[in-house]
């Protein structure tokens, strides 16, 4: 039998749904015309990556909690802070060298992945 979904873990799924949405209404309408074209390019990235890994959250958490659904429920979460936050940042003017985190985020959305892929074949056996 499934286990419900952690009350912590429901709180951060949305979180990151909710913050995806309301980021990617500010960067299309606050920004708008403050961004210029590589800022705008780089909100952009930064929102589609933060709404497919929120839903990839989702979809861990509803997978269960054995060791590698925490793994990849912890990964995603890192990923969209790490790589969306540091997007987010360098669109918003930060210092070249936050880019450098940005490459962490994306190793953290494939281990995410990976853990996800595991933890749906260690379902089916």
């Amino acid at each position: 039998m499934r286990q419900p979904v952690g009350t912590r873990v429901a709180l951060l799924i949305g979180l990151a749904g909710a913050s995806a949405v309301l980021l990617g209404a500010f960067g299309a309408h606050a920004l708008r015309g403050v961004l210029d074209a590589r800022g705008s390019e780089l909100w952009r990235t930064a929102v589609d990556y933060h709404v497919w890994h929120a839903l990839a959250l989702a979809v861990a958490a509803g997978l269960g909690r054995g060791r590698s659904g925490r793994v990849a429920m912890g990964a995603f979460a890192a990923g969209i802070v790490l790589f969306s936050g540091s997007l987010y940042a360098l669109a918003l003017g930060a210092p070249r060298w936050v880019g450098i985190i940005t490459p962490f985020g994306g190793l953290a959305f494939v281990i995410g992945w990976l853990a996800l892929g595991w933890t749906l074949r260690t379902r089916n056996e």
